[in-house]
């Protein structure tokens, strides 16, 4: 083979490895350089950040399925609002982690990888017999349930099953 195929070879092979690299570390979250982080453990893809502004829990529905899937550019489906878990799952466990502040104010102690505009981030739950939904908080890092009509501060975080 000629040097040149080798380089190429090389190259590509070096290009390979380097993104599967955070994997095969062990690495549980991957920014994807496209506004999406995947979390290999849960098999699950989040957004890097939530809507940005305040919104009620039809509206954060609507535009977690329907409107944020078109601000990334590609063709990725099923977007949804998380449930509690999957939003608790994304909580720092070291006690030496601090967090960051968030645009509102708040200190959360999420991943470094997401970045939220405010803590409280609406979930999938709700009951469909009241006008209510759960609310994970990642300031106090709590949940609870609020109507869903409320906006102030909340949030809308989308993520997606990757299979």
């Amino acid at each position: 083979m000629s040097r040149r195929l080798l380089l190429k070879l090389a190259i590509i092979l070096v290009a390979i490895v380097a993104n599967f690299l955070p994997v095969l570390a062990g690495e549980r979250f991957t920014d994807n350089g496209d506004g999406t982080v995947t979390d290999h453990q849960l098999g699950l893809m989040w957004s890097k950040t939530d809507n940005n502004g305040d919104i009620d829990w039809n509206q954060a529905e609507k535009w977690a399925r329907f409107t944020f899937p078109y601000t990334l550019g590609k063709s990725y489906e099923n977007w949804r609002l998380p449930t509690l878990k999957e939003l608790q799952s994304l909580l720092v466990a070291d006690k030496n982690y601090k967090g960051y502040e968030t645009d509102c104010g708040q200190w959360v102690n999420t991943i470094p990888l997401i970045h939220l505009s405010c803590g409280w981030i609406w979930t999938s739950e709700s009951d469909a017999r009241a006008p209510t939904a759960r609310i994970f908080n990642f300031d106090n890092v709590y949940h609870y349930t609020v109507r869903k009509a409320q906006r102030r501060g909340y949030r809308a975080l989308p993520v997606r099953n990757l299979k």
